[in-house]
């Protein structure tokens, strides 16, 4: 008797607990939350790992975004004409070098004039911006949003003059670790080229490396995840770099075609803000419409065709033969994550969020579907999919 009750007993635990599906998803949250609770137990201990993270992190990260760049170049000529990758690599360093001269010597000289001109001619800008907004709100039509319209005038004044407060105040706060910051942009760009040429010799070997550190029977699918990861990354940092290229490219075309005052600084800057997806281009052209609006009306409507022209190219064209679905993200997801991503770690989130978020994917989907295939919970469901798959096959085969 006592043998019975304790075989239903642990029964009973064995359909409650073991292969209960919803004990297993209680189970693993609760394992990760309290992971978490320990490595923030002993984040002394992990101080000085984060030190040394944070300090070969930089030209770390160049020298990888410079590699997912060059390296399809490299493996190009290496396949198609048999020359040696330290050989394209080298030619790719001169061609790169010359670019950096060029760049230095015609286009930073120009380039900075305008943005210490706008700069110092922004106050005014915007000044005269606001005068123009008042005087049109005198108009009797305008009389019902016209408190709605000072007040978000007034409210964005005091923001920009908060925020130009709280930038000056931080600078001169630390103003005693620019030496540390100068310090580390040079050691930055001092040392990135030489990972990033080993990189590019040596970095095809690196994943079967890694993979033979990996159990046997899981190298195959480890070698996989590897891979998996880097194209996720790659295509990321590739598409994302050419369509920013790009569609600077096309704002300085067509600026320098309009007139537009200060036009390539305005066109350098969306090239940057575009390697935000979906909120950088129109976070760019806000200057571009108040100086538009400055200079005249004409203006203002070469601009918005412009800025037509250049997202009919860059959605209809650019970005589906560059990016195409590679990361396989649905734009609310996308939006979604943006938001999230900046509100944790602010701009590092920003460009960061994503690759970040396809990396986790594509961990946590491996991890799950080697769970659904060994676990014995998700047997009976596969059981019944795979019944009624055969099932369906054979039905498709009679007909």
């Amino acid at each position: 008797m006592d043998y019975k009750q304790k075989s239903e007993k642990a029964t009973l635990f064995k359909k409650w607990f073991l292969d209960n599906r919803f004990s297993i998803v209680l189970l693993n949250i609760l394992l990760f939350f309290l992971i978490i609770w320990i490595f923030n137990k002993i984040s002394f201990v992990l101080n000085p790992a984060w030190v040394f993270f944070s300090a070969i992190l930089p030209p770390l990260l160049l020298a990888v975004i410079q590699y997912y760049v060059m390296n399809p170049v490299v493996d190009w000529f290496e396949k198609k004409f048999k020359v040696p990758r330290v050989v394209t690599i080298l030619v790719l360093f001169l061609f790169v070098l010359i670019a950096l001269i060029w760049i230095i010597i015609i286009l930073v000289p120009i380039a900075q004039n305008q943005i210490k001109s706008l700069i110092k001619n922004w106050p005014n800008i915007w000044n005269d911006a606001v005068n123009a907004t008042q005087e049109a709100l005198r108009d009797p039509r305008l009389h019902e949003v016209k408190g709605s319209l000072q007040n978000m005038i007034d409210n964005t004044q005091k923001t920009l003059f908060k925020s130009g407060q709280s930038t000056i105040n931080a600078t001169i706060g630390n103003i005693s670790s620019a030496v540390s910051i100068i310090t580390m942009i040079v050691m930055t760009l001092l040392t990135a080229p030489f990972i990033l040429f080993f990189m590019l010799k040596d970095g095809h070997q690196l994943r079967p490396y890694i993979t033979k550190f990996a159990p046997e029977h899981w190298q195959s699918s480890f070698s996989q995840l590897l891979y998996d990861i880097n194209y996720a990354l790659a295509s990321y940092i590739r598409g994302q770099i050419t369509v920013a290229f790009w569609v600077g490219v096309m704002f300085v075309v067509g600026y320098m075609i309009i007139g537009l005052p200060y036009g390539l600084a305005l066109a350098i800057l969306a090239g940057f803000m575009n390697l935000i997806p979906y909120f950088g281009t129109p976070l760019a052209l806000i200057p571009v419409f108040v100086i538009a609006i400055m200079t005249s009306g004409s203006m203002v409507i070469k601009v918005l065709v412009v800025f037509l022209i250049e997202q009919a190219i860059e959605t209809r064209i650019l970005s589906p033969l560059v990016m195409g679905n590679k990361m396989e993200m649905h734009p609310v997801t996308t939006i979604l994550l943006l938001i999230g991503a900046s509100s944790v770690w602010g701009l590092w989130g920003v460009f960061f969020g994503i690759p970040i978020y396809a990396i986790l994917k594509i961990i946590v989907s491996r991890v799950y579907n080697y769970y659904r295939r060994e676990s014995e919970i998700f047997s009976e469901t596969d059981a019944v999919s795979s019944t009624t798959g055969d099932a369906d096959k054979k039905a498709n085969n009679a007909k």
